[in-house]
């Protein structure tokens, strides 16, 4: 028999990939922005008709759907920051949260918002150290 490693779920550096094209993810910040629809993973290759994946940390590319009304329908970038499905960390453990969200970046890496609301991942905050420094939690 032969063992299978990973698993189907594994996204990029081994955790966990819980937000696909199409997932809903709550803004974070105060851009303006309040709920987001992901529309695209940078960099990510896939087999043919395969939803490509995204995890904590992880560029995405997505579409405004509710928020200011200059806002809605604009695309941008953004940076998941927490996720709902369980990931398993470095250290063994396993940590999820109660919500998807994310954080609005201008295309230079820089936050648009001022404040970070709720809690921010630790393995997002060592990839964005800008994001980490609007963050009051880092989980």
């Amino acid at each position: 028999m032969s063992e299978k490693k990973g698993g189907a779920a594994l996204g990029r550096f081994g955790r966990v990939a819980g937000v696909t094209i199409g997932t809903n993810l709550k803004v974070a910040d105060n851009s303006g922005a309040k709920v987001v629809t992901v529309i695209g993973i940078p960099g990510v290759k896939s087999r043919l008709r395969r939803r490509p994946s995204a995890t904590v940390g992880d560029l995405v590319v997505v579409s405004v759907k509710k928020g200011s009304t200059e806002l809605v329908g604009q695309v941008l970038q953004a940076v998941i920051i927490r996720q709902r499905k369980p990931f398993r960390r470095s250290d063994g453990r396993w940590l999820s949260f109660e919500d998807n969200a994310c954080v609005i970046i201008a295309p230079d890496g820089t936050p648009k918002g001022t404040e970070l609301r709720g809690p921010m991942a630790r393995e997002a905050a060592e990839r964005w150290p800008r994001i980490a420094t609007l963050a009051s939690i880092i989980v």
